[in-house]
């Protein structure tokens, strides 16, 4: 029997009414004030000044499924359909997509759209934004998309993200600036689901009873020469949770991420559904100006990504442009994405996605001519160069936020250890109720002050926010252990907003808090 999450039984408490939205959410009072609600006139006012364009239909089918990930190597899972990722939406800025969601699983679902400001109604977020969406129904989204940019879907129920439930999501720009011959998509993902009968359920049933007894836990060696990380890891089974082989990564570490570098030890490493042992191949030409859009959809993974022989140009984060910089590699965090340009040399190269602090490796193929393709274990040299930390990028001149002192600070304390899988923000483990109030027309500045050992990629649903100093403009940035990080937002879109870690099993142990526009 599946056991149900910590914000399944909270939603479960929370009382629907009215229009069939969160009524509760909205009447909750906070010194006197109400909270905008998800249907609100104030959500359909901001949509209606977005605009109305030409729309865009869709139709996703979250079903069981069997997948490919190559060589032979199926997986029972849950996904949109019968691929990994899920098949690319594409949309043009100015356009309304509408996209019906079909839920064929055996449980609620819902889809969150990963880095757009969107109004309030549609974001996806069971229990504050929308009813979940139960087993056998379906739901229409519909909303204007504004702003161009590299973006993802994934649902925001339980674990479920830590499985096959996601897709990219391209907004093209009408007004398109780069020049560039092809494009590639590049999705990321560490997977655990169906492998030796373990779920992400039963992972984080293992990790929530925290460190425990440690006696034949993966350690972080399993890079050793002659020990696999499946012989490693299939040594001690998960008592009582029918859940498969441990799952439980310790003594992970890295330099670039502070120190503990996650918290699961992953059978596998994905580049767009597939194992570095039969990798997908993109083809081009010599000399093609490829545009690449990297987007981490890992649930517990960073990756240090590079392509072998080559170095590129970042063009954008999270969607929005920033000054070009050249590196020989990346760091995304999950739920981060990086748009580059590079210019496509004569041969066969590896594009390498480094498990950070893991020691295993994703892959792809570039393929411009003849010659033999590299083998699963080839490490381009451009991995060891340091890339770049967001912070030091700086916002294209035409999207850097205007300069402006904040109205509202609100610090956010990242609490909690590995120990006692106790994660949260401020000490308190996430309820749905408004935890955070701002209103419309503030200069907003939020205080991510970490106080674990642990990092964590901290996103802002709705919004995109702005690191100190032109910074790049962004929605998810990394928070070091020890560290402090101010961003900057303009609260322009009213509702109710999440604020979470994008590590899916520490967000559903309780990182997540909700922020709200008072009327």
């Amino acid at each position: 029997m599946r056991t149900p999450t910590r914000r399944a039984v909270l939603g479960a408490g929370i009382t629907v009414a009215g229009s069939g939205l969160l009524a509760a959410c909205a009447t909750k009072r906070t010194s006197g004030d109400r909270y905008v609600s998800p249907d609100g006139k104030e959500v359909a006012a901001a949509e209606a000044r977005r605009g109305t364009g030409p729309v865009r239909k869709a139709i996703l089918t979250a079903t069981p499924s069997r997948l490919d990930l190559g060589g032979g190597r199926t997986v029972p899972t849950w996904a949109y359909g019968d691929r990994l990722p899920g098949r690319e939406i594409r949309v043009t800025a100015g356009d309304t997509l509408a996209l019906t969601l079909a839920n064929h699983l055996p449980e609620p679902t819902s889809v969150h759209w990963h880095g757009l400001a969107l109004r309030n109604d549609m974001d996806g977020a069971p229990g504050v934004t929308q009813r979940p969406i139960k087993a056998g129904a379906s739901f229409d989204y519909r909303f204007a998309v504004t702003h161009p940019g590299t973006y993802w879907l994934h649902p925001h129920s339980g674990v479920q993200q830590d499985r096959g439930l996601y897709a990219p999501l391209i907004v093209d720009d009408p007004k398109e600036p780069l020049a560039y011959d092809k494009e590639w998509v590049v999705v990321l993902d560490d997977w655990v689901d169906g492998v030796d009968g373990s779920t992400p359920d039963a992972v984080l049933a293992e990790l929530a009873r925290g460190m425990g007894d440690m006696s034949g836990m993966d350690h972080g060696s399993h890079g050793m020469p002659g020990m696999s990380h499946m012989s490693m890891t299939s040594a001690t089974r998960s008592a009582g949770d029918g859940g498969g082989p441990s799952r439980m990564l310790m003594g992970a570490t890295s330099a670039l991420l502070g120190g503990d570098a996650g918290d699961v030890a992953y059978p596998y490493y994905l580049v767009n559904g597939r194992t570095p042992d039969d990798p997908e191949t993109f083809t081009a030409k010599p000399g093609d100006r490829i545009r690449i859009r990297l987007l981490n959809a890992g649930g517990d993974t960073a990756f240090r990504v590079a392509l072998g022989g080559h170095r590129m140009t970042v063009t954008h984060t999270d969607g929005w442009p920033v000054e070009h910089t050249e590196t020989d590699s990346l760091l995304l965090g999950m739920g981060e994405r990086y748009d580059v340009l590079v210019e496509a040399g004569d041969g066969v190269f590896p594009l390498t996605a480094l498990a950070e602090g893991k020691q295993r490796t994703a892959m792809a193929l570039l393929r411009t001519g003849g010659g033999e393709a590299p083998g699963a274990d080839v490490r381009p040299r451009e991995l060891d160069a340091a890339p770049p930390a967001a912070q030091r990028l700086k916002a294209a001149r035409d999207v850097a936020l205007p300069d402006r002192g904040p109205d509202r600070t609100i610090t956010l304390r990242l609490t909690g250890s590995m120990a006692k899988y106790d994660w949260a923000v401020d000490g308190r483990k996430y309820t749905p109720e408004p935890s955070h109030a701002v209103r419309s027309g503030e200069r907003v500045r939020l205080e991510f002050v970490n106080d674990t050992s642990m990092w964590h990629p901290m996103h802002l649903h709705g919004h995109t926010f702005a690191l100190a100093g032109g910074g790049p403009r962004k929605d998810t940035v990394m928070v070091l252990p020890g560290k402090r990080v101010g961003v900057d937002f303009d609260a322009d879109n009213p509702g109710l907003w999440m604020i979470h870690c994008h590590n899916v099993y520490h967000s559903e142990s309780g990182m997540m808090t909700v922020l709200g526009y008072r009327n």
